[in-house]
């Protein structure tokens, strides 16, 4: 017979999901008549609670990642390790995307070692997975970079993703180019969205209405940037600079241009989204909106110390960190480079 879940407790009892959470972990401000018809389902399932409250703390915390392998990951681990020293805790790094990973299997060697907190950096993350982790583990849980719309109940961490957009698109403008790029995300990813959107609010405030046709959309990886880069430089009237959504696809954008024999910046200005270390090797190295990794997943691990400390209820809490021009040599004024093709 399947193991009773928390939803079913709560469709028993006729309440919520967070209510039994809060019942079973002798939260407050819950009436008795609902806590009697809490617990009375709970007996009536069998249900187990994963992990008790009182269940002594083991100082580890767990990263879950989509993969460890690209500069921006390796800058994440980096600084979620040191984060982990800083707050008390060791750090567990697993991949997602390993080709034997399995998210239930994960759950139960998670629960068997007893982790303190969770985070998750997952770009295909969605809600009924972060529900299984979050009803199975019971700890404290933080999204980094999230995706998709914010669920109020869950803590998150990203950055200013729509700033960014705006910055890097207005160095483009103020450089002369009115023909500008944008390589962006997956669609369905909210960062992909907020990227754009400053994009398209930068071109408002100079009065210019960018062209549609100049959008693409990529999987954030050096791939996809060269495709959309490729489709870009090839058309009939090509745009002057990129935007690129991440450094790797800026990698892949300067791939495609050196193909064909164009130059980055004297024909064509090339901007990132990252700022991980791939954007000083690069040649030129590379314009980019730095994204501050490092004080990202140091919140991250500082927001489950701080749960385990004073319990927020199931209200999360939302961080969103600054981001910040790094002007480099891949973007040139317009008019010095002589680019209009």
């Amino acid at each position: 017979m399947p193991r009773a879940t928390l939803a079913d407790v709560a469709a028993a009892a006729g309440v919520s999901v967070p209510t039994v959470s809060k019942v079973l972990s002798g939260k407050k401000h819950v009436s008795a008549a609902t806590r009697d018809k809490v617990l009375e389902a709970v007996r009536a399932f069998g249900y187990e609670s994963p992990r008790p409250p009182s269940a002594p703390r083991t100082g580890l915390v767990d990263l879950l990642i989509d993969g460890v392998g690209s500069p921006w990951a390796q800058v994440l681990i980096r600084g979620a390790e040191q984060a982990a020293a800083r707050w008390g805790f060791s750090l567990v790094v697993t991949s997602s995307a390993r080709p034997d990973f399995d998210l239930r299997r994960w759950i139960g060697i998670v629960r068997k070692r007893g982790t303190d907190g969770i985070v998750l950096v997952l770009s295909r993350a969605d809600q009924e997975e972060t529900a299984a982790i979050e009803e199975l583990l019971r700890v404290p849980l933080v999204l980094l970079d999230p995706v998709g719309q914010r669920d109020p109940r869950l803590s998150t961490v990203g950055a200013t993703n729509w700033s960014g957009g705006v910055m890097a698109t207005t160095h483009l403008l103020e450089l002369g180019h009115t023909r500008i790029g944008f390589i962006g995300g997956p669609l369905d990813l909210q960062c992909t969205l907020d990227r754009y959107e400053g994009y398209l609010a930068a071109h408002r405030t100079f009065g210019i209405d960018p062209d549609p046709e100049l959008t693409r959309y990529g999987d954030f990886l050096v791939a996809g940037g060269k495709a959309c880069g490729a489709a870009l430089i090839e058309r009939a009237d090509p745009p002057t600079a990129i935007f690129a959504g991440s450094d790797l696809q800026a990698a892949g954008v300067y791939q495609a241009a050196a193909e064909r024999g164009i130059r980055v910046p004297v024909e064509l200005s090339v901007v990132g989204f990252d700022d991980s270390p791939l954007c000083e090797m690069m040649s030129p190295p590379l314009t980019t909106v730095r994204q501050p990794l490092d004080d990202m997943a140091n919140e991250a691990v500082r927001l489950i110390s701080e749960e385990l400390t004073h319990p927020r209820g199931g209200a999360g809490t939302r961080i969103e960190l600054a981001t910040s021009l790094i002007v480099r040599g891949s973007s040139q004024d317009l008019r010095r480079a002589g680019a209009g093709r």
